[in-house]
C-alpha cells in the first residue's frame, strides 16, 4: 500500500481539490470493527476460509447457500476467496503504515491463518487441479488470485507467495499439459484479425479442455486482472533473469511482465472500452457493454500501475476517465454505489475498493474521496448494528435477521480498510503544497545504493511506487518505508 511514502512523495499538477464535505462521523476504530465484525461474521474459524452467507456453519464446499436453500456448508466462491485474503494484507498495510505495532501484530497472524487455510482448501493452490468444489475451471478465477498472491509477497516476503503468483500466471497464460488446454492468450500469431489478442476467459470442457475457437468469449474480468498481475510481477520479480525456453514455464522475467502488461492492456483498452466505460467481454463481434463495477475497478487498477511504473500521461487520463464513469452513471443522485444482486456480485465492491486508492491518493483525484466517506457513513448508518455487518446494497437497512453473503457483506469493510477515516482531502492537499515547486523539479534518474539503475527519467510519482529500501534519487539519498 505504501500510502505513508506516496503521500509524501507524490507531486501532482492542476488537481481538483475537493472543498465541501458531507457529514462524515466515521472514525479509524469504527473502521477496524467493521473489518473485525466482518470475520467474526463470516469466516470459518477452524478452516480459516470464508462463508457463503451467515447462514453456513462452515465454509467446507462450493454452493450458491441460502440463496438456494442450500445450508450445508457452502464455502464463498474460489475468486472471491482472493478478494477477501486481499482484505487482510491490506488490514496488515494499513497498521503498519500507521505505526500500529498490536494490529500489526494481529492481522500478520490472521494472514498465516487465512493463507494457511486457503492453501489446504485448495490442494495446495494446485492451479491444475480442475475439480469444481476445490479447483480451477476458469481463467479469471486463477489470475485474482494470482495478483492477490503477489501482494501478498510485496507485504509478507514469503518466497512461496511469489512462486504461487508466478506459477498461477503462467498456468493461465501458456495453458495446462494436464487439463490439455491451450492457454488464456489469444496469440495473434494464431487467431488472425478480430479474433487475435487479449485473454479467453474459460476453457471446456473443464476436466479434459480442447483447443479455443476463433470467438471464444474474451472478458474484461480476464484481461484487466492479467494486466496488474503482470505489473506487480514486473515489480517484483528479481532482475537479471535467464528467460525460459520451455513450452509452458513456471515463471518469466521482469521485461517480460511488462511486455505483456503493456500488450494486453492496449487490446483490451482498444477493444472493451469506450470513453471510460468498460464493456463486459467480446465474442467476435463488437463489445458487448453492460457495466459492471469490477470490470471499471480492474481497468482504473491496470490504467494507474501502467502509469506509475512508466511514467506515460494516457494511463492517468484513462485510469481518471473510467472512475468518472462510475461516479457519473453507477452510482444515485448523491454518489452512493449501485448495488448488482446476481452470484457472487456484491463482491464487485470490494474490488473497486482495491484499486480505487490509486486515483485518489496517488494521482491525487480528491474529489473522488468525498464521495467514498458518502458511501462509508450510509453503508455505517445502515449495518445490522447486532452483527455489525451490512447486506452491500448501501440504500438497504440490514436487520439482525437478515441473510448477509460475504460477497456483499465484504463491501463495508473493504472501503473501511483503504480509506482511512482521519485522511482528509486536505492532508492531502497539503503534503503536495509541502513538496518543492513544479519549476524546482526535474526528473532522473534512481539508482540504488551501489549504483545499479533502477529506472531512468523517473519522476515523484515512480518514487512513491519504490519498494522499501534505500536509493539515490536527484543526488541525495532517500529511504522508502
Amino acid at each position: 500500500m505504501k500510502r505513508a511514502c506516496i503521500l509524501t512523495l507524490l507531486l501532482s499538477v492542476g488537481c481538483g481539490i475537493a472543498t465541501a464535505q458531507n457529514t462524515f462521523t466515521i472514525t479509524d476504530s469504527m473502521q477496524w470493527k467493521a473489518y473485525d465484525d466482518f470475520n467474526e461474521a463470516l469466516l470459518d474459524k477452524s478452516r480459516n476460509i470464508y462463508k457463503a452467507d451467515t447462514e453456513q456453519s462452515a465454509a467446507d464446499h462450493r454452493g450458491n447457500g441460502a440463496r438456494d436453500n442450500d445450508r450445508s456448508g457452502c464455502a464463498a466462491a474460489i475468486w472471491c476467496q482472493a478478494i477477501y485474503y486481499d482484505m487482510v494484507i491490506n488490514a496488515y498495510n494499513r497498521a503498519k503504515d500507521e505505526g500500529n505495532e498490536e494490529l500489526m501484530k494481529k492481522y500478520k497472524a490472521l494472514h498465516s491463518k487465512i493463507y494457511k487455510g486457503e492453501k489446504t482448501h485448495y490442494v495446495d493452490f494446485d492451479f491444475h487441479n480442475p475439480n469444481t468444489n476445490n479447483g480451477w475451471f476458469v481463467y479469471d478465477d486463477i489470475m485474482w488470485w494470482t495478483c492477490a498472491l503477489a501482494r501478498a509477497y510485496e507485504t509478507f516476503g514469503l518466497k512461496d507467495l511469489l512462486n504461487y503468483s508466478e506459477r498461477s500466471f503462467c498456468r493461465v497464460w501458456y495453458g495446462s499439459a494436464t487439463v490439455g488446454d491451450d492457454g488464456s492468450y489469444a496469440d495473434p500469431a494464431r487467431f488472425s484479425g478480430k479474433y487475435g489478442g487479449g485473454m479467453f476467459w474459460e476453457w471446456q470442457p473443464i476436466a479434459h479442455a480442447n483447443p479455443h475457437n476463433p470467438g471464444d468469449f474474451r472478458s474484461a474480468c480476464i484481461n484487466f486482472p492479467t494486466v496488474i498481475a503482470a505489473c506487480l510481477l514486473h515489480q517484483l520479480v528479481p532482475e537479471g533473469r535467464t528467460a525460459p525456453t520451455q513450452t509452458r514455464p513456471t515463471r518469466q522475467t521482469k521485461e517480460w511482465y511488462l511486455e505483456k502488461a503493456i500488450e494486453i492492456y492496449d487490446w483490451a483498452d482498444k477493444t472493451l472500452v469506450s470513453s471510460g466505460r468498460v464493456a463486459d467481454g467480446i465474442h467476435g463481434g463488437g463489445p458487448e457493454f453492460k457495466d459492471h463495477l469490477y470490470n471499471q475497478a480492474t481497468y482504473i487498477g491496470a490504467s494507474c500501475l501502467l502509469y506509475k511504473i512508466t511514467g506515460e500521461e494516457k494511463y492517468k487520463t484513462r485510469a481518471i476517465n473510467g472512475t468518472k464513469y462510475v461516479f457519473n452513471k453507477m452510482v444515485n443522485g448523491n454518489k452512493i454505489l449501485n448495488f448488482e444482486n446476481g452470484y457472487e456480485q456484491g463482491v464487485y465492491t470490494a474490488i473497486f475498493a482495491q484499486y480505487l486508492p490509486m486515483v485518489v491518493y496517488d494521482l491525487q483525484q480528491t474529489t473522488y474521496l468525498k464521495y467514498i466517506q458518502r458511501n462509508m457513513q450510509k453503508a455505517w448508518d445502515n449495518r445490522d448494528p447486532e452483527r455489525g455487518i451490512q447486506g452491500g446494497n448501501f440504500l438497504n437497512k440490514t436487520t439482525s435477521s437478515d441473510v448477509v453473503e460475504s460477497y456483499g457483506g465484504s463491501a463495508l469493510p473493504a472501503l473501511m480498510l483503504m480509506f482511512p477515516a482521519h485522511i482528509t482531502a486536505e492532508d492531502i492537499v497539503n503534503d503536495v503544497k509541502a513538496l518543492p515547486s513544479v519549476q524546482e523539479i526535474t526528473n532522473s534518474n534512481i539508482y540504488t545504493i551501489d549504483g545499479r539503475l533502477v529506472m531512468k527519467n523517473a519522476s515523484l510519482c515512480h518514487v512513491g511506487n519504490l519498494n522499501k529500501g534505500f536509493y539515490i534519487y536527484q543526488n541525495k539519498k532517500i529511504m522508502i518505508k
